[in-house]
């Protein structure tokens, strides 16, 4: 049912933002300032929302939680292109409704805009690589295995690339919306999105390239 699949993207992104956001903010406040903890707080919260998740809305809408993903499967024929608009809306709606039940868990002001600078070269380029890296995994990870892997790569990559792999453009819109750790400046949101869909073409291709792996099972 497509109300299903629906109503499965947006609790997936709004689940994947409270999980991010809420972290973000708790991370903060008991890290007395150490950006380090604060980070691997953050990174373990992620990394184990986003593996169940991926479990859970998997088999109703693909938990995509990612208009990227999303307008690559589209495009491979995988999700029906006359949904995908409806996919990126309900995934932008969900990130900011995650961003706005985190901010009113911990008594921040429900809406607000981030101040938190992230921008520049070296950033932008860290979310293509972080978005090429997660189509790739998406794309050829074995069905049985997406949802660990997909976690464990955004867990590593909040670590290894320069942005903390935001790497979905749903995920940059929603963060916009919490003053916090885990924010970012709403000015700063359409080059991180520019850049995810650049990274997301880059890894669909290198996914063509490499051909049909033996080893898959989806």
């Amino acid at each position: 049912m497509i109300r299903q699949r629906l109503l499965g993207e947006f609790l997936a992104t709004g689940l994947l933002l409270v999980t991010v956001v809420g972290s973000g903010i708790m991370a903060e406040r008991l890290a007395d300032g150490n950006d380090a903890v604060a980070l691997l707080a953050n990174t373990l919260a992620t990394v184990g929302g986003l593996y169940i998740l991926i479990e859970v809305f998997g088999s109703i809408s693909g938990a995509h939680m990612n208009p990227a993903v999303s307008v690559v499967m589209a495009a491979r024929g995988e999700l029906p292109k006359a949904l995908l608009p409806a996919y990126i809306v309900f995934q932008l709606a969900g990130a900011v409704c995650g961003a706005l039940l985190a901010n009113a868990m911990f008594d921040l002001p429900i809406l607000e805009f981030s101040t938190k600078a992230r921008t520049g070269a070296g950033q932008w380029l860290g979310e293509i690589v972080a978005t090429a890296g997660l189509l790739l995994v998406v794309l050829r990870a074995p069905a049985s295995r997406v949802a660990v892997m997909v976690a464990a790569y955004i867990g590593a990559a909040y670590w290894f690339t320069s942005s903390t792999s935001f790497a979905n453009p749903a995920a940059a819109f929603g963060r916009m919306f919490s003053d916090s750790f885990a924010g970012i400046s709403p000015g700063d949101v359409p080059a991180f999105v520019v850049a995810q869909l650049i990274g997301a073409a880059l890894g669909a291709t290198i996914h063509k390239l490499l051909g049909i792996s033996h080893v898959q099972s989806r």
